[in-house]
């Protein structure tokens, strides 16, 4: 098993202890457990629908003979009245993954909504849109699912997967050059082949890692697009970059049109707002 699947696991066992705990007992009490039915999934807003396969997998893992009929596929742009998807078995079953199907989907659909409307926004640039940490604990690896669904870019999923020197990590290093050996000699002595991202705040050090090296990305922090235009020139094509910092829908494409290899977006994932769809009896 995958680190993806474990934690995609590890989530769904959570969710079922949190929502149903010792038994749902409103269903229990008054659904027999031979009742069989079918429930279709109802999109309720325009958008891109995102969360099928996982939903597929929080039926199956609740019950292995519920039939999932799949009618629309991750990634496909949806709209009010469309029906996802119908699934068939006991109604005992039906009730008690609804819930956590729907938190699933209306998430994951919102964020893939929202990171290709600034996709679309980029349309005719080179330029990415990159996903960041700022994800809600435990269901991050299920949102970064959906920005790339949305036809957004991962960035690093964790801590773990990538060397990303920050602000805080360049000043308690004592600068950009302790910065940056000090990470490029952290992986030669533990064996990591980790890129390396380093962010800088201005002129001043975006020359120092020019003139050191050593890193795969550099980051320019709350540059304005003229800034950016200009760092991009001096980089030329030497490492990747990236924009971050304050940027918004509205001024994305102007960072975009200075040449910057990807835009980092924090609101793709900390502050969507679901896609609404419900789960009925039919």
């Amino acid at each position: 098993m995958t680190t993806e699947e474990q934690l995609i696991d590890n989530l769904i066992d959570l969710a079922f202890k949190e929502d149903i705990g010792d038994g749902d007992h409103t269903t229990l009490s008054c659904i027999p457990a031979t009742a069989m039915g079918r429930s279709r999934l109802l999109i309720k807003e325009e958008g891109i629908l995102a969360g099928i396969e996982i939903a597929k997998e929080v039926f199956h893992r609740f019950d292995p003979e519920m039939q999932v009929e799949v009618l629309i596929q991750d990634g496909s742009p949806v709209k009010p009245g469309d029906v996802a998807m119908i699934v068939t078995g006991r109604v005992q079953s039906l009730l008690q993954t609804e819930r956590l199907m729907l938190n699933i989907m209306q998430r994951m659909s919102g964020i893939a909504t929202m990171t290709n409307k600034y996709q679309q926004r980029l349309s005719g640039t080179h330029t990415k849109v990159l996903d960041t940490r700022k994800t809600t604990p435990g269901m991050r690896i299920l949102e970064k699912m959906a920005v790339k669904i949305g036809g957004g870019v991962n960035h690093r999923i964790g801590l773990f997967d990538m060397i990303l020197l920050k602000d805080n990590h360049v000043d308690f290093a004592g600068g950009i050059e302790h910065a940056i050996l000090r990470a490029k000699d952290y992986c030669k002595e533990h064996g990591k082949d980790l890129k390396i991202e380093i962010e800088v705040r201005n002129f001043d050090e975006l020359n120092q890692v020019l003139q050191l090296g050593g890193v795969n990305r550099i980051m320019f922090d709350n540059f304005t697009p003229e800034q950016t235009r200009e760092a991009v020139k001096m980089v030329a094509g030497r490492y990747e970059t990236e924009s971050s910092g304050g940027i918004t829908y509205d001024t994305i494409r102007d960072y975009a049109e200075c040449g910057v290899d990807y835009i980092s977006v924090g609101a793709l994932t900390h502050s969507v707002k679901g896609l609404d769809m419900s789960f009925k009896a039919c």
